[in-house]
């Protein structure tokens, strides 16, 4: 008795899983849609904390509001408009903005300490998706995040004199993106060079209201001594705060405010400006990005 002859296997049939560069069983395309998923994920969870937190939202929110009216409506019957070329609180509104945006992007960097504490990092880094991409996840929902609430606070520009333009709203939105971008970037880049949220939390104190000052955010930059107006031009909050009164001056030339960034007594270029902003938060995006990868 002779035995069954075996069927030829049918050259047509495609595997069910090919081997692609991205590692095997896994094609290209499939590991792109993982990683886009991861970042969906990352950011959503952002945002359903932020729905959620609404008290804590708010207390973020009191500090440049109340900054803005008492300290701005204060100031503003003492300092004449000639000296800023425009009203005290009209001048204050666009480091309000950035001081908005500032507090959740910090917070990021805390979040990802304490994540590493509690041992909910060593978890999410068990998904099968890249380190690079939690990070970026990571840093996209924190300037999704950082965004919403410098919007809620643009939208009382009406009570400082500014117009409800709407492609000045949509200038100061893009220049409010960029901003929240690069600190968020900034904020991750300490996050994964620190291991005690309180070595954090300290540097921030020596840094980040410094660099508020030194950002022409609550008075000219022209008015500082030499030496601390050589620091704000490195200053990534400076070219934040200039960056935005300089869109408000293109849609609202009499809003327009003091000199901001000088380099060498002249003005660098908006688009330059905005530029240098965004390659700041990509190196160090970047620089975050390799120095979270390594392996712990």
């Amino acid at each position: 008795m002779t035995a069954p002859a075996r069927q030829a296997p049918d050259a047509s049939a495609a595997p069910d899983a090919p081997d692609g560069p991205d590692g095997p069983g896994r094609a290209p395309g499939t590991r792109l849609r993982h990683e886009l998923r991861a970042v969906h994920a990352l950011v959503h969870r952002d945002l359903l904390r932020l729905s959620v937190q609404r008290v804590h939202t708010a207390l973020m929110l009191l500090q440049p509001v109340l900054y803005l009216f008492v300290l701005g409506g204060g100031l503003a019957a003492l300092i004449p408009n000639s000296s800023l070329g425009v009203g005290y609180q009209a001048y204050l509104f666009p480091g309000m903005l950035i001081m908005t945006v500032q507090a959740p992007a910090i917070i990021v960097g805390i979040r990802l300490i304490t994540d590493r504490q509690s041992g909910y990092l060593r978890e999410l880094l068990m998904a099968p998706v890249r380190r690079s991409t939690l990070l970026l996840g990571t840093c996209a929902g924190g300037t999704l995040v950082s965004t919403v609430q410098g919007a809620v606070l643009l939208g009382l520009g009406g009570a400082v004199g500014l117009p409800y333009d709407p492609l000045l709203l949509v200038l100061l939105l893009a220049a409010l993106i960029l901003a929240s971008f690069t600190i968020t970037a900034l904020s991750l880049l300490l996050a994964v060079s620190l291991d005690r949220p309180e070595i954090f939390q300290m540097l921030l104190g020596l840094v980040m209201m410094p660099l508020l000052f030194l950002s022409g955010g609550f008075f000219p930059l022209a008015n500082l001594p030499g030496w601390a107006h050589t620091l704000s031009v490195v200053n990534p909050l400076a070219y934040g705060v200039d960056l935005l009164r300089r869109c408000i001056a293109l849609r609202v030339p009499h809003q327009a405010a003091g000199v901001g960034v000088e380099w060498f007594g002249r003005r660098p270029p908006l688009l330059l400006e905005g530029s240098l902003l965004l390659a700041g938060g990509v190196a160090a995006l970047l620089w975050a990005a390799h120095r979270f990868g390594r392996p712990e």
